[in-house]
């Protein structure tokens, strides 16, 4: 049986702390109206018509996030807030991506695609995941893959999930550390060698089932029974799908974007952001 349109859910992760853009990236203003990057998705979905828009964020994003949605979007869709920092034992960093999805279950009831809300995934990448997502049945889930060369910062490194991919699904995800353009090529420090513009990566643009989401919790109880006095320790979105995968339970479908990445890491990064949404 394959998935109905108004049963996903929208789930944006604005969780994180933004300590290297140097404050709350998830608010900060790159369209021409105020727009942060997160109300480019929740437009999409409304678009798209799906269910519903979930919000991950923290406590204290709270009053400042509920003003800015109330602003630019008002009555016209609307979007649950749920906090990550009140899910499970509390830290200053927060757990993770994943931690960030399972924190959101209660607001959820089927099938989700999940986006950063700091990153802009092109006019058609949502659309993509909510198409592929549709069509499937079973044990499967969705990634939207983006060429690597169209997610590279000008003011600095990157790291990125470089997928292998087989028959249209995904074989391997290798998180890859301080990827960088030097010339005509690109490079990357951990692991170390020389990538293809062409390599598809992930930028966390995911199309799950209800029961790939409900298989978070087993998996996040055996990673704090492992971490928990790890300050730094984090139970990721991709680390954790790519162990379902490996253990047989997810089949994760590849769909390859065109479409070219906006983001900010940095606040060097934000200017050229804002000039991407002027037109």
């Amino acid at each position: 049986m394959t998935v109905d349109r108004q049963e996903i859910s929208l789930l944006v992760m604005a969780g994180g702390l933004g300590s290297r853009f140097g404050g709350n990236k998830q608010l900060v203003a790159v369209g021409p109206n105020g727009e942060a990057f997160l109300d480019y998705a929740i437009n999409d979905a409304h678009d798209l018509g799906l269910g519903q828009v979930v919000i991950v964020a923290r406590t204290d994003l709270q009053a400042p996030l509920r003003a800015h949605l109330d602003a630019q979007h008002g009555e016209d869709f609307p979007v649950t807030i749920v906090h990550q920092d009140t899910y499970g034992p509390t830290r200053a960093k927060p757990w993770g991506t994943g931690h960030a999805v399972l924190s959101a279950t209660s607001a959820l009831t089927g099938p989700v695609v999940v986006v950063n809300a700091d990153d802009h995934y092109g006019s058609t990448g949502i659309a993509q995941a909510v198409k592929a997502l549709e069509g499937t049945e079973g044990n499967a889930a969705v990634l939207v893959a983006f060429e690597l060369g169209r997610t590279l910062s000008a003011t600095g490194s990157v790291s990125r999930g470089v997928c292998r991919i087989s028959q249209g699904c995904l074989e391997e995800l290798v998180e890859t550390h301080g990827i960088r353009a030097e010339g005509n090529r690109i490079l990357a420090d951990d692991p170390s060698g020389e990538l293809s513009a062409d390599a598809p990566v992930s930028m966390n643009l995911w199309g799950l089932s209800g029961e790939a989401v409900d298989r978070l919790a087993g998996q996040w109880a055996s990673f704090y029974a492992q971490n928990s006095d790890d300050p730094s320790a984090e139970f990721l979105l991709p680390e954790a799908l790519d162990q379902q995968r490996a253990e047989g339970l997810l089949e994760v479908l590849v769909v390859r974007s065109k479409e070219k990445w906006t983001g900010v890491t940095s606040r060097k990064d934000l200017k050229a952001a804002q000039a991407a949404f002027a037109g």
